[in-house]
């Protein structure tokens, strides 16, 4: 048996009234301020009428704007009910930084590091925040400041003596 849509959304408006809620093609997302991340986190896994017992995902959209630049999107899962979830919340470039859930599902570990590996968004409460992909020192050659590859104002041929690249045999002919 699945939840209902109206079960969600009433469940997570009781916990954060602010919610903004969007369905498009029978996927549910639901954007809460930053402040309710955890509450809303931990109940909707603990409580019965939810168990959103997984955390498939966590990842950020970089819109590139002044304001609220960033979303982290959590992806979650109920075993029990066999629904599907999508929890959004914004963050500004300037406090580019939101609290872990790692003590909810361990499973944010590694999707958190790799979040703040590519955007540059911090997990306050992590236990273990580091670079997951990159060298623990790729910073900008010029200028020593750390670099995000996936941020939309990373240049799209790289940084220039940034980080060694492989051969391209092919490229050279050779």
């Amino acid at each position: 048996m699945a939840l209902v849509f109206t079960d969600i959304i009433d469940f997570v408006k009781n916990i954060s009234p602010e919610g903004e809620v969007y369905e498009f093609r029978n996927q549910l997302t639901i954007t809460i301020p930053k402040r309710d991340l955890l509450e809303v986190c931990h109940k909707l896994k603990t409580m019965p009428e939810m168990s959103f017992d997984m955390l498939t995902d966590v990842t950020a959209i970089d819109f590139l704007r002044d304001e609220d630049r960033f979303e982290l999107v959590y992806f979650l899962y109920s075993h029990k009910y066999k629904s599907r979830l999508r929890l959004k919340v914004k963050v500004s470039e300037q406090e580019c930084e939101a609290l872990s859930v790692t003590s909810i599902w361990e499973s944010a570990n590694w999707y958190e590091r790799e979040t703040y590996d590519m955007y540059g968004v911090r997990f306050a409460e992590h236990p273990d925040l580091r670079r997951f992909y990159m060298p623990e020192d790729y910073n900008n050659p010029h200028t020593g400041e750390p670099i995000y590859p996936l941020r939309k104002d990373f240049p799209l041929m790289g940084i220039p003596d940034s980080i060694p690249l492989p051969p391209y045999p092919e490229k050279y002919g050779e």
